[in-house]
């Protein structure tokens, strides 16, 4: 699984599935590294790695958002200020892309409809509904047409 931008992303989950041989998992983990990216390994399970911890965080961001535990802008401040990353988990979703997210939850949900870190938001279902994509559409969570 790569991640984009795909030249600056330096992160490859090499994802083992239940009929994969041994041989053709430690193909890719040695193919992975050849081409310069760091590789980590994990089971076929939603998410992977990445998406597994981030999807989960990021909805949960706008769950504080829905019930008024913080601004969009403070979740973002703290996540950046206190938890060190390059942007919030509003930020990222908009540059994910708002429809990409909803498709993952709904996926999810669909899957494992009892567990809470996969309920869908009515936030990010109006902003998908009323065309407001993110970054790609100028406007999402934070508004890009300026």
């Amino acid at each position: 699984h790569f991640f984009t931008p795909v030249p600056a992303m330096k992160l490859l989950e090499v994802v083992k599935g239940p009929n994969t041989s041994a041989e053709t998992f430690d193909t890719l983990l040695s193919w992975g590294k050849s081409i310069g990216k760091h590789t980590v390994s994990c089971k076929d399970t939603p998410g992977f790695i990445v998406n597994r911890l981030l999807v989960p965080d990021m909805f949960e961001a706008i769950r504080m958002l829905e019930r008024g535990d913080a601004s969009m802008e403070d979740i973002d401040a703290a996540m950046m200020y206190g938890a060190g990353r390059p942007m919030g988990p509003f930020k990222l979703a908009d540059m994910v892309g708002l429809d990409t997210c909803k498709s993952i939850v709904d996926g999810w949900h669909k899957r494992f409809p009892d567990n809470p870190l996969f309920k869908p938001t009515e936030t990010l279902d109006k902003l998908v509904k009323d065309g407001k994509l993110g970054m790609k559409t100028g406007e999402g969570f934070y508004n890009y047409k300026k």
